[in-house]
């Protein structure tokens, strides 16, 4: 399928990064889906079903944020974050060497010096990071995701899992770990209201201090400030 056009929706969500998100586009469109990364019958909706439906989850991300996205694979929705808010600071975790190298080629294709490409699992970076939001998509339910994402957080960050239709009873599922992390707050929001349809379901957790497992290491975050962590 040929790639359409981008709606004019995308003027208004991607205002002057709207051509890095056509290019984008086009890259997912071509050696992105050669590469496995996206499947072909994707082409023709990249723009309504992945693109502006990633793109926002921006209008719950603060100024400045330092922002981790799990499971990156593509750049959804990490790397269309950094495009439309160039005011991030975006980490790309991705546990997979030829994603990781697709994404590179993304970043240095659009000039993008807001993000950086990492490659390791969410688990064993989490003494390295404590963001203001972690992003993911089509990662693992949240019950899984909560686990990996919520030691990536700063206390008062934000989890943002972008979810569908069982995005209440996900939530519901994981409450167990959630106490166990002391979340602050967890709820279903939608966004995009006007922009997209249908709107795009997010589970948004609030992290609050996590216990401190024993045994867990704790070397770099008494040697100094883990990245994203800011000054108090």
């Amino acid at each position: 399928m040929a790639l359409l056009p981008a709606p004019s929706i995308a003027r208004e969500i991607f205002a002057d990064a709207l051509p890095s998100a056509e290019r984008y586009a086009e890259f997912l469109a071509g050696p992105g889906v050669e590469r496995g990364l996206i499947g072909p019958r994707e082409v023709d909706r990249l723009w309504e079903r992945h693109l502006l439906n990633c793109a926002v989850m921006a209008e719950v991300i603060p100024a400045d944020a330092t922002v981790v996205d799990i499971g990156s694979g593509a750049g959804l929705p990490g790397l269309v974050l950094a495009i439309a808010r160039p005011d991030l600071s975006v980490t790309l975790l991705e546990p997979l060497l030829r994603r990781t190298v697709f994404l590179q080629e993304c970043v240095d294709l659009l000039g993008l010096p807001n993000v950086e490409v990492r490659r390791a699992r969410a688990e064993e970076a989490a003494d390295e990071f404590a963001v203001d939001v972690v992003t993911a998509r089509a990662v693992a339910p949240l019950e899984r995701l909560a686990g990996w994402a919520l030691p990536l957080l700063r206390p008062g960050g934000e989890l943002l899992a972008l979810k569908g239709e069982r995005a209440a009873a996900e939530l519901e599922q994981a409450s167990a770990i959630l106490s166990e992390f002391g979340v602050r707050d967890a709820e279903v929001l939608q966004v995009g209201h006007g922009k997209v349809e249908p709107p795009t379901t997010i589970v948004r957790v609030v992290a609050g201090k996590a216990p401190q497992p024993s045994g867990r290491r704790t070397s770099s975050r008494r040697g100094g400030r883990r990245r994203g962590e800011r000054k108090r």
